[in-house]
């Protein structure tokens, strides 16, 4: 597999399940794509997620059915609690091309990931499946260690820029937008506000 980020706006995703799992699923989703789910009931969460729900006994429908409730969407996730169902929406997707994830039973060919993100960052953490638990670890340790790191990504953006017209040779700007990000003092001045960022950056780097 492959990591990507993905535009998913006016994509439609379908999910199948109205439990816990597809609300988590839902709520992943909803809100940049166009999220349908699928189910014969629904948890009480999914009313504090934005999401069109169509009651329907999927247990019972038949693939003709299944694949004409699939048409037209670019990713599919299978979240109910019968593996066998999950697998054969699974099938019926591979047969239209369409993308799928499962939640329970045959993997399928899109994993959704654990993510970090903030103003200026996305971060997906994924161990296949094999461990959440790692992924929540990881997820954890990134954030307390680096509690101030769209500060710093901010910071790094203007560094570059005023680098860009204060020296001509791109190797030490690239040297300098290093030494910056492993500069503690930096890291700490950021912690106070940008504005003391940005000074430390100038007394250290940026004079004459």
């Amino acid at each position: 597999m492959l990591p990507l980020m993905i535009d998913f706006s006016k994509k439609k995703i379908i999910i199948f399940g109205g439990g816990d799992v597809g609300v988590r699923k839902a709520a992943y989703f909803s809100d940049q794509a166009d999220v349908s789910v699928i189910s014969r009931s629904f948890s009480s969460s999914f009313d504090n997620i934005r999401v069109a729900r169509t009651r329907a006994d999927i247990s019972v429908a038949g693939d003709e059915e299944l694949g004409r409730l699939i048409t037209g969407a670019f990713l599919v996730i299978a979240a109910t609690s019968d593996p066998q169902l999950n697998d054969r929406i699974g099938r019926i997707c591979s047969g239209q091309g369409v993308l799928f994830n499962n939640a329970e039973g045959a993997k399928g060919d899109v994993i959704i990931p654990s993510k970090i993100e903030g103003n200026h960052y996305l971060i997906a953490i994924s161990t296949g499946g094999e461990s959440p638990g790692v992924s929540r670890f990881l997820r954890e340790h990134i954030n307390a260690m680096l509690p101030n790191l769209d500060g710093m990504i901010e910071l790094q953006g203007r560094l570059r820029e005023t680098l860009k017209q204060r020296e001509p040779d791109q190797s030490r700007r690239s040297r300098i937008l290093r030494d910056v990000i492993l500069d503690q003092d930096v890291w700490r001045a950021i912690a106070i506000s940008p504005e003391a960022g940005w000074k430390m950056v100038e007394m250290r780097y940026l004079h004459e």
